[in-house]
């Protein structure tokens, strides 16, 4: 299995430094990958998956002068996705109705480090009680097992899988527009 992360930065970097080819080759497998990321998060998929593909890339090509090389590249790239996915969906008046619990990002070993994704990442798990945040920021975003994150916070393995999905539940519930979420947790438990 190749790593992205170094597969995709080391074109990048090449690419900047003039490399014509490998920035063909970057577009064309950042292409791909986009392609089926956009076709996930879109119902209608189709055109718009391909037009947001284009737009994403152009983006990329646009403002590739932007990307510190001393960050991830997938992390800069999935921002740059991401914003093109929330301006089609604001153009069209629609929301994204998938459960939470089928989120995928754009890479499996991508990492948030864009800090105004890290900012909304915040404000989203801020609804929930400490205990249930910091066991969701173990396991989701940490990337402990929920063995471990069980462990961390005394939690059975058992309860910690309710309660991560319980958790994500709620924030589903909340942020998909309706207030009225099973288990919906409004205050702070330590």
């Amino acid at each position: 299995m190749i790593d992205r992360e170094a597969h995709f930065k080391a074109l990048m970097l090449r690419g900047l430094d003039g490399d014509a080819a490998a920035w063909r080759v970057l577009l064309t497998d950042l292409g791909a990958h986009l392609r089926a990321w956009f076709g996930r998060q879109l119902f209608d998929g189709g055109a718009d998956a391909e037009d947001l593909v284009q737009e994403t890339l152009i983006a990329i090509h646009a403002k590739r002068a932007t990307w510190d090389p001393a960050r991830p590249f997938t992390g800069w790239a999935w921002a740059i996705a991401r914003h093109k996915l929330i301006d089609h969906l604001r153009s069209r008046r629609r929301r994204p109705t998938r459960p939470i619990e089928e989120a995928e990002s754009l890479w499996a070993d991508h990492t948030v480090e864009d800090g105004a994704t890290l900012a909304d990442l915040g404000r989203c798990l801020s609804a929930l009680p400490v205990r249930q945040r910091r066991l969701i920021e173990d396991v989701r975003l940490t990337g402990l097992s929920v063995a471990e994150a069980a462990e961390r916070h005394g939690y059975s393995v058992t309860a910690a899988k309710v309660s991560l999905h319980r958790s994500l539940k709620t924030l589903n519930a909340r942020f998909a527009g309706t207030d009225t979420a099973p288990g919906r947790v409004d205050h702070e438990d330590g």
